[in-house]
């Protein structure tokens, strides 16, 4: 057996006992994400039309979310973002989820929140092909957050609404704090930070982080 044979053979076999990776206990996927928009159905019918329904291209990893093919145009005091994404399925409110640096073109100072925690942010304006919508609350930067299931939280010793930090490998890794725990019954783990975080630790959806209690 010559020495590349015998690699691959001990390559298999590490493979095999290791099983697979995202089965570690102390993995948790990355999940990267553009600015973006949620849309209620009422909002929805004004900018594309009355009983208009979204069209899906491709599943996320959390359950029963979806991109959509339509995007819009968002308008602040100093300016406008075209092509933004729409994600599925509607919801009850409109919301807007921006880059830090998004405010800077917009001219609006947008809070760091969660998905659904609207009160006290500012508007943005809406444009779509058959109408426009002035959001009066809704713009918002996301915080970044770990979903997982309740059984996920018990093995990593964490409760929903817990503030916990990363560790994140490599030559530009280092910590983030400030990371809520989203635990229920429904979601697939998965840590959710933004382009901006991930670019300055240099991240892909392939990278290994772990949680800091």
């Amino acid at each position: 057996m010559g020495k590349y044979d015998a690699l691959v053979e001990l390559l298999m076999e590490a493979i095999k006992e290791g099983g697979d990776a995202r089965k570690d206990v102390n993995f948790v996927p990355v999940g990267i994400s553009n600015r973006h928009i949620h849309l209620s159905q009422k909002d929805l019918d004004i900018l594309f039309g009355a009983g208009y329904q979204l069209t899906k291209i491709k599943d996320l990893s959390q359950p029963m979310q979806y991109a959509c093919k339509e995007t819009l145009t968002i308008g602040g005091p100093k300016g406008a973002i075209e092509k933004v994404r729409i994600l599925g399925p509607v919801r009850s409110e409109s919301q807007v989820e921006i880059l830090q640096a998004d405010c800077f073109k917009l001219g609006i100072i947008a809070p760091v929140r969660l998905s659904g925690d609207l009160q006290k942010t500012p508007g943005i304006t809406l444009i779509g092909p058959k109408g426009s919508v002035f959001l009066s609350q809704g713009l918002m930067i996301a915080q970044r957050h770990i979903h997982m299931t309740l059984e996920d939280a018990n093995q990593f010793g964490v409760t929903d609404g817990e503030q916990v930090s990363i560790q994140v490998g490599g030559l530009r890794g280092g910590t983030y704090s400030n990371v809520t725990i989203r635990a229920n019954s429904t979601s697939a783990l998965e840590c959710h930070i933004d382009t901006e975080e991930a670019n300055a630790m240099n991240l892909a959806s392939t990278s290994r982080i772990s949680i800091l209690k």
